[in-house]
């Protein structure tokens, strides 16, 4: 018996990788799965001449990108930059303690540097859904063309219909994720394997000599258009690392060179077999691998992959969203949890329909998906670039040798750079797109931060110290009311502008008090026992410190249960005080530029309710009106 447990153990463990990396599939690699539908073709198109020649020399260098890009930088290396199991920007802002930097301190340009990166996402989540559903559906003007002026209309009814199911919660549909796109990319390396057989020559572009000698060879405006468009082949890798605190690091790299990289690989060589044998089928080489009969069935196979993929980033965005309101980087919006067993998955109305906005301009401006080809990469590039230079700070504050990180990194960054310089040339094509809609996301990110910290400095400021206000409490509060009262602060010092509000108009306080703020920590999860920090400020008097991870929900009756200051009956019968804050920019005070305030003042007004923020029942929340000048 002692000898079969482990081998049990081993057999579970083996089992539940497998499943973590069949559903890793659909979850993290969607959207690089459904690149070969449009990244071999625009890429040959963009190199010209020879088209057997430019096939061989494009299909050797996007196969070569995802064995650099993806295979080593991201598998081999930036999955090792974990958070507590955590990744993407926010947890590398985590991890070098950018989040509270002082200002024009280096770690203010670091937190700058990752917000970029945070809102790049944004970017590349519009043009996404966009890209992918379009050029799916245009598999049908392969067999009808007849069927061209339908392909705009389907694309948006597709799309709209996509954002419209998210408030349901994406559970229903997790768990044919996996299988669906395990089934794809089994039938993208048949479909190309099947090309490859009849034209094995193909084979050459596995030499990576074929792909420097075609950058090497080919004119310099040639070799940075055709590099832009062998990116759009490596756009979705990124997602392995903000992903991974959902599968784990083993599962994603098993999915990827088990299953995701033998296939786009052999999808990639049959589409450079099927043009260097017929150079006709350069029109739509992924729906030229298959027979005719099956072309309808593949246009419907390739939209649902190219909806999972689309799933996938607006997952991620919600995600991103939730994480950066826990930091403090954004507004706190509404949102929805929409699956009682899985904290993970939630809803932002907010940011989906902002979202969709984004994503259906993108098909209605640029129409085609080789025009939004132009738009899609240079935002992805951008993030690939912040991330690997992120890490590599990172690793120096590990303990690795410093040339040892200049060395490797430096190579992937001048390599990022490279690309990024190849998609910045795509700049007035389409570029300028996911370029705006990450500078607004920043600049509004920046603002609000900002405006946050004024904030409390004015509160700092109005704040009464706790000594004056407990020497003081007798005289001011001749009343004390049976009951428990529980005052929200926003710093873990001082008197509660609520309470000192309260105690001026009703003179009365209830015979419990505490005193309560909530610290969010640079860690995905705050354990139980961590919770709370309880501090003794009279013989009826308590303050509470809950801290929260950044994947946390900030629950403040979840939190007052972990500080065994009250019984769960208790719980029910507090009364929870917090501020509801009018801000006033006043031009006279110093801060940001004045129409930067009243932007920050405007967000603040539509701000979702913080009682609902924290999960405190709205029957037991009493607000009292504070007002604060910025």
């Amino acid at each position: 018996m002692d000898v079969q447990r482990p081998r049990n153990r081993s057999r579970f463990l083996q089992r539940s990788s497998a499943a973590a990396a069949l559903t890793a599939l659909g979850i993290v690699y969607g959207d690089i799965g459904t690149s070969p539908l449009y990244a071999f073709k625009v890429a040959v198109q963009a190199a010209g001449g020879n088209v057997a020649v430019s096939a061989i020399g494009v299909a050797s260098l996007i196969i070569w990108s995802l064995v650099l890009v993806v295979s080593i930088k991201y598998a081999a290396l930036i999955l090792r930059a974990d958070n507590h199991g955590e990744g993407g920007v926010v947890a590398m802002l985590a991890l070098l303690g950018a989040r509270d930097a002082a200002p024009r301190s280096r770690h203010a340009a670091l937190l700058v540097l990752g917000l970029i990166g945070a809102a790049l996402l944004y970017g590349d989540g519009a043009i996404t859904p966009a890209i992918s559903v379009l050029s799916a559906v245009e598999g049908l003007k392969t067999d009808a063309p007849a069927l061209t002026p339908a392909v705009l209309p389907i694309t948006v009814a597709i799309l709209i219909g996509l954002f419209f199911v998210q408030s349901k919660g994406t559970g229903f549909i997790g768990r044919v994720f996996g299988p669906v796109m395990l089934a794809w990319f089994a039938s993208i390396a048949v479909l190309g394997g099947t090309a490859l057989l009849r034209r094995p020559a193909a084979l050459n572009a596995l030499d990576p000599a074929w792909a420097v000698g075609f950058v090497l060879h080919a004119p310099v405006g040639v070799s940075f258009a055709v590099l832009g468009a062998v990116f759009l082949a490596v756009t979705g890798g990124e997602a392995m690392y903000a992903d991974m605190g959902h599968f784990g690091r083993f599962p994603i790299r098993l999915a990827w060179f088990a299953v995701a990289l033998p296939a786009l690989v052999l999808n990639y060589l049959g589409q450079a077999a099927l043009v260097t044998e017929d150079a006709k089928a350069l029109d739509n080489p992924f729906y030229g691998l298959a027979p005719d009969w099956a072309h309808y069935p593949l246009v419907l196979f390739a939209t649902l992959a190219t909806i999972i993929a689309s799933q996938a980033i607006i997952s991620g965005v919600f995600s991103l969203t939730q994480q950066s309101i826990q930091l403090g980087f954004l507004p706190r919006l509404g949102i929805r949890h929409t699956a009682a067993d899985q904290e993970g998955q939630v809803y932002l109305p907010f940011a989906n329909w902002l979202l969709a906005a984004g994503t259906l301009a993108a098909v209605l401006i640029f129409r085609s998906s080789d025009a939004l080809a132009g738009a899609y990469g240079i935002a992805v590039s951008g993030l690939m670039a912040i991330s690997t230079f992120l890490a590599a700070l990172i690793a120096i504050q590990w303990g690795y040798k410093p040339w040892l990180v200049v060395a490797v990194n430096g190579g992937f960054f001048m390599l990022d750079l490279v690309f990024f310089s190849a998609n910045a040339a795509k700049l007035m094509e389409g570029g300028w797109f996911p370029l705006l809609i990450a500078g607004v996301i920043a600049f509004l990110m920046l603002t609000w931060r900002t405006g946050v910290r004024l904030v409390e400095a004015a509160r700092a400021h109005l704040r009464e110290d706790e000594a004056t206000f407990l020497a003081g409490l007798n005289q001011a509060v001749p009343c004390r009311t049976d009951g428990i009262g529980v005052f929200l602060s926003a710093a873990p010092t001082g008197v509660p502008l609520a309470m000192t509000e309260h105690v001026r108009h009703n003179h009365s306080l209830q015979k419990r008090l505490a005193l309560v703020s909530v610290t969010m920590v640079e860690k995905p999860f705050v354990a139980d026992a961590e919770r709370a920090t309880v501090t003794r400020l009279a013989s009826d008097i308590d303050r509470v410190v809950l801290r929260f991870g950044f994947m946390d929900d900030v629950a403040i009756p979840a939190g007052l249960t972990c500080s065994g200051l009250f019984t769960s009956a208790e719980l029910d019968k507090i009364s929870y005080y917090i501020g509801r804050e009018t801000v006033i920019a006043d031009p006279r005070i110093p801060g940001m530029a004045p129409w930067r305030e009243e932007l920050f003042v405007s967000m603040q007004r539509n701000t979702a309710p913080t009682g609902s923020s924290f999960c405190i029942p709205s029957k037991q929340l009493i607000e009292i009106g504070t007002e604060v000048r910025i």
